[in-house]
């Protein structure tokens, strides 16, 4: 960096030359990339992380993470730098308190100190690297895999570069547990008696819930019926526990005023919501995810007859 001779006398170097030495300084000219070694074979996937759409590569637990990172600077200039290293993360954040948990955290050193000139290459591989858990961008709480490319620069400066990765969990089937179908009957005394079946407890993200409602006793005008699934997340203990419900999906299974002795067909294909997750269980002790599929009547004077049932849902394993 430029600096004046002396506290009284105009500086030496322009602002642009200052610009220009502030920016070798804290790593704004370096451009930095990750390359995938299969990125044009393997699957990706559109998430809404925020308010914007992302493609993310999509990789299973036991899946070697491996590929090219460059890192350029720019009209070749020669840049000094202190080291750089790629980072493999798995880590959990919560919106609400900010807290950021890492759950797996693998280094690589890419290049001892030293200097580049134009483009630098390093062929990188995560081999055996622990993935637990499942990507999850959900109300207020996010599970994430990333690579981490760090430049350190002199003065503790650094520039860094971060790419986004999925990781899918699956469930092997285990055709000898339990699936029961659900059954069970509701109503207002004197007024409403329904009976409704799932044909599973249990349901696959590619699977359809099939099911039926019949109207045993109906002394009140309904206009429509709707199925919704609600997703409830929740996360923290005690006076720090929160739960936020989000409906994922809604679907009106009939419009008109039903009799007694009608049996309405419920068919609701999974497959068509593509924000729906497997149920999380306590993912590292901090949050959980369950699903509750949702049966609302409204009558003509817009009342609102509810019954949530909890359903299980998973992502099938081969």
């Amino acid at each position: 960096l430029c600096l004046p001779d002396s506290a009284s006398v105009a500086p030496l170097c322009s602002m642009k030359a200052l610009r220009k030495g502030a920016a070798e300084l804290f790593g704004e000219s370096i451009k930095m990339g990750v390359r995938f070694g299969d990125a044009d074979s393997r699957r990706s996937v559109t998430v809404r992380v925020g308010e914007r759409d992302a493609e993310q590569l999509l990789f299973g637990p036991e899946d070697t993470i491996s590929g090219t990172v460059h890192v350029d600077s720019p009209s070749g200039r020669r840049i000094e730098h202190q080291g750089i290293r790629l980072e493999l993360i798995g880590q959990i954040e919560s919106v609400l308190d900010r807290t950021v948990t890492e759950f797996t955290s693998l280094v690589r050193e890419l290049a001892e100190p030293g200097e580049l000139l134009g483009r630098a290459e390093f062929p990188f591989e995560f081999a055996d690297v622990e993935k637990p858990y499942e990507s999850y961008d959900g109300i207020h709480m996010r599970l994430r895999y990333f690579l981490r490319l760090t430049v350190a620069k002199a003065y503790g400066a650094k520039a860094v570069h971060e790419e986004t990765f999925r990781v899918y969990t699956t469930t092997p089937v285990d055709e000898s547990e339990s699936n029961n179908a659900i059954k069970m009957e509701v109503g207002i005394e004197d007024c409403l008696h329904i009976e409704f079946e799932y044909n599973k407890s249990r349901y696959h993200l590619r699977e359809v819930v099939l099911g039926k409602i019949f109207f045993l006793l109906v002394r009140i005008r309904i206009k429509h019926m709707e199925l919704a699934i609600i997703k409830r997340e929740s996360s923290g203990v005690g006076a720090n526990a929160y739960t936020e419900s989000d409906t994922v999906a809604k679907y009106e299974i009939m419009d008109g005023a039903p009799v007694r002795g009608e049996a309405i067909p419920i068919r609701l294909f999974l497959s068509g919501f593509d924000q729906l997750t497997p149920t999380f269980r306590n993912v590292n002790n901090k949050f959980s995810v369950r699903y509750f599929l949702n049966l609302v009547l409204v009558d003509e004077e817009d009342r609102r007859y509810f019954k949530q049932q909890e359903v299980f849902f998973y992502r099938k394993g081969p």
